[in-house]
């Protein structure tokens, strides 16, 4: 009989041992996937804001005036930075 409990015990060790193993691995190729998909449905990152239009050829000094206004009131908005604004204002000027 010691021999059959021997052998009993031995199996169960073994048994114990792979299913930790086994447990393991899957944990850690579970992880892997998730992080897989995180990084494949992760946001994109949001698309910079809209350039005012630029002013026609023929433009007249009252629609520069009118494009700068709107300017000014996006930028109280927030919705333009310092930087953005001053691009956009060279831009109405330079026309």
């Amino acid at each position: 009989m010691p021999g059959l409990l021997r052998g009993v015990a031995r199996t169960a060790v073994v048994a114990g041992t792979a299913t930790a193993v086994s447990n393991r691995v899957s944990r850690r190729q579970q992880g892997r996937w998730a992080a897989q998909e995180e990084q494949q449905y992760a946001a994109p990152p949001p698309p910079p804001p809209p350039a005012a239009a630029p002013a026609p050829a023929g433009s007249d000094m009252s629609s520069k005036i009118d494009q700068l206004k709107q300017l000014g009131e996006l930028k109280d908005q927030g919705v333009l930075t310092e930087a953005e604004f001053a691009e956009q204002k060279s831009r109405i000027l330079g026309s």
